[in-house]
């Protein structure tokens, strides 16, 4: 029994340790959004070339992210988080460094490699931390990792307008999210791989499920990018606002989905899995009416905040789906991770090159019309058990630590 008791106890203390891990991992890429025009200036492209030179962290992550289950299975869970964190934290100081667009573009390949392989190694630990649980946890640790993110950014903005050099900036910060990320890594779930236990291949297809899977992330990641990257531009543009009051809009996107995922647990477990993304998907479609049909900046506001309530949760439950999708839960992860990662990248373009040919009206008719996946295909998220409301399991029921 005391054995059992201290198996709970390790496990709540992993959640905590993973959720910081989040919110280190978040951190991270609010730091690195806030200076990207002081990295412009810096590195002397321009603005067509800086859309180039970011375009290489989802390539650098779409590539590396597959290997992320080998490193796992080669040094076990805890040991791989703990490195791949750091390249991750430690990469952030590169973007800073390039004077010109190749050594921009190479940092920033390495930034996303690192982003890329970190985000599965802490998403499958996550999954397994939610597993011995038996209740969700997954829109919280994506809840606290825009908390990490929002924290990145209010103190990348402050030194943006003390004008603090980003290199200085970027140092100290990516010396003390490494210090707090080694910390965090110390507490997370130590999984090793059983020894009969082949290691996954380099390389390899994400398998069917993650592919289904991946679609129904790929709808939902598209309607953040497109709501993030334009939202300010639609109101600027369409219905002729304030740079403030727009500014605003994007502002209030981000804290509706750091809100909404930080709660959304709470919704899953009452109504799992499939129930919430329709529902979410039903919210998503009518903000995105909303903003099509909007006549006034507060409807449009409106809409984007019911799209970002309705999708906040989407991509967590489509890793927490993942891992238990197939006998290899960090290939599956690795697998949606990529498809996500690639709707970040595509989004952003295609809403701007639709709009350049039509209106940025007909672009975010495409947004809702994509919405629309997630309610008509929330089916494929369903996995046994874990789609009916949930209570904790009894004590004698929480597994030991895999060997």
């Amino acid at each position: 029994m005391t054995a059992v008791v201290y198996e709970q106890r390790e496990v709540r203390r992993a959640r905590y340790a993973v959720a910081a891990v989040f919110a280190v991992h978040g951190a991270v890429t609010g730091s690195f959004a806030t200076r990207v025009p002081w990295i412009q200036d810096h590195a002397s492209v321009s603005a067509g070339q800086l859309g180039l030179a970011l375009a290489f962290p989802a390539l650098g992550a779409s590539l590396a992210m597959p290997l992320a289950g080998r490193v796992s299975h080669r040094f076990g869970a805890r040991a791989a988080l703990r490195g791949l964190l750091a390249l991750w934290t430690l990469s952030l100081v590169l973007p800073a460094l390039s004077p010109n667009l190749p050594t921009l573009c190479l940092a920033l390949f390495v930034y996303g490699a690192s982003a890329g392989m970190s985000d599965v190694a802490m998403n499958a630990l996550g999954v397994e931390v939610e597993n011995r649980l038996g209740r969700s946890i997954m829109s919280g640790l994506h809840g606290m990792w825009s908390a990490g993110a929002l924290i990145g950014s209010a103190a990348g903005t402050l030194a943006a307008h003390l004008g603090a050099d980003a290199r200085l900036h970027h140092v100290l910060a990516a010396g003390v999210l490494t210090l707090l990320g080694q910390v965090a890594c110390s507490w997370v779930l130590d999984l090793q791989p059983a020894e009969d236990e082949e290691p996954p291949p380099r390389f390899a297809l994400p398998p069917k499920s993650a592919l289904l899977i991946g679609a129904i992330g790929f709808c939902a990641v598209f309607a953040e990018g497109a709501s993030l990257d334009w939202s300010a531009v639609y109101l600027r543009q369409q219905l002729d606002t304030s740079a403030g009051l727009a500014a605003a809009c994007t502002t209030g996107f981000t804290l509706t989905m750091a809100v909404a995922r930080i709660v959304g647990d709470r919704v899953v477990d009452r109504f799992g899995s499939v129930r919430t993304v329709r529902s979410g998907g039903v919210l998503a479609v009518a903000g995105g009416l909303l903003v099509v049909l909007a006549g006034h900046p507060a409807v449009a506001m409106t809409g984007f905040a019911l799209m970002g309530l309705g999708i906040a949760v989407v991509v967590p439950l489509c890793f927490a789906a993942a891992g238990r999708s197939g006998p290899n839960p960090s290939q599956a992860i690795a697998g949606v991770a990529t498809i996500t990662y690639t709707s970040g990248l595509v989004a952003p373009s295609a809403i701007g090159g639709l709009a350049e040919a039509t209106s940025l009206v007909v672009s975010f008719g495409l947004v809702t019309v994509l919405a629309c996946g997630l309610a008509a295909f929330a089916g494929v998220l369903r996995a046994g058990d874990r789609d009916r409301p949930k209570v904790s399991p009894p004590a004698a029921a929480v597994p030991g630590p895999r060997s």
